[in-house]
């Protein structure tokens, strides 16, 4: 539950990034969190795991149907929210995207 706590509060750091994604329910999984996402890249379950051993997260994105889509190893804490927001939200054509969807 601490660790939980813990990578919330690295999330919490960049919320407007965090809101993009669709962020919720979130919960604490064994060393780590689990929530959801809508995002450009993928919608769906996310799991952060804190890798005790090499003091670094562990990322992976998961289909509806439970298989693993990417994973992500080794990440540090001040990259733990730019490492999500590639997995989750940006494309190539991003901007354009977010124009598009927003009327900008």
């Amino acid at each position: 539950m601490e660790m939980a706590k813990y990578i919330l509060a690295i999330l919490r750091s960049q919320l407007m990034i965090v809101f993009s994604w669709g962020f919720n329910s979130a919960r604490a999984i064994e060393n780590g969190l689990a929530f959801y996402v809508q995002g450009y890249k993928h919608t769906g379950r996310v799991e952060v795991v804190y890798d005790e051993g090499w003091d670094l997260f562990n990322v992976r994105t998961i289909n509806r149907d439970g298989t693993t889509k990417e994973q992500q190893e080794g990440i540090y804490a001040d990259g733990l929210v730019d490492c999500i927001d590639r997995l989750v939200e940006k494309t190539d054509d991003y901007a354009s995207r977010v124009r598009k969807t927003y009327g900008m």
